[in-house]
């Protein structure tokens, strides 16, 4: 009879890299790129904006941008919005209870950074100057100043570019633009007193 041997001298659990468990997150909040349309959207609608911009290409999976008249963020807020569990929305867990907004967990936008190129784009509002990022794979490449109108515009290129196994899952960008245009209605249905537009980018 087989009986298994355990090495107690040797350790086997070990703490997953940062790096690695955004790409496993971004599993549970990404499944396609309509779910970065909705991630994305509903962090425009947080921020106050009453304006919302969507460019796709190739069905998501070249481009998805979503440009906002929101309150934008300062440089700080920036770069701490793509770390994880990071958030402006709850404080304390009594904040749990109470929440009015429709992302909290502060998981998406490093979830989505860690298997895309991101580029990053926000102006607050009652500002001249405002931040540029460029995030690649969830390493951040670039911070600068920028100058541009107030609100966010946030670009993922290339979505799951560095997880192949993934990538090879999407459908066709015709149908992918078609879960996008469905979550897009839902939200203009939801929302009468937003001005959403979308637009496939040709370039």
């Amino acid at each position: 009879m087989l009986s298994r041997v355990y090495l107690v001298n040797k350790n086997t659990i070990k703490v997953l890299a940062e790096n690695l468990i955004n790409k496993i997150a971004a599993g549970e909040v990404i499944d396609r790129p309509s779910s970065v349309v909705k991630e994305l959207i509903e962090n425009s609608i947080d921020a106050g904006a009453d304006r919302i911009t969507v460019i796709i290409k190739d069905g998501g999976k070249e481009l998805i941008q979503v440009i906002d008249n929101g309150s934008g963020m300062n440089e700080q807020d920036a770069i701490m919005s793509f770390q994880r569990h990071a958030t402006s929305k709850i404080a304390s867990y009594r904040d749990v209870g109470r929440i009015l907004t429709l992302g909290f967990r502060g998981e998406a936008l490093a979830s989505i950074a860690s298997v895309s190129r991101v580029e990053l784009k926000t102006v607050p509002r009652d500002s001249i100057e405002g931040t540029l990022m460029i995030i690649e794979g969830g390493t951040v490449q670039r911070v600068e100043h920028t100058g541009g109108n107030p609100g966010t515009s946030l670009a993922v290129k290339n979505i799951f570019y560095n997880t192949p196994a993934r990538r090879k899952f999407l459908r066709a960008g015709s149908t992918e633009y078609r879960h996008i245009l469905a979550m897009l209605n839902r939200f203009t249905l939801a929302n009468p007193d937003i001005g959403f537009a979308d637009r496939k980018s040709v370039v």
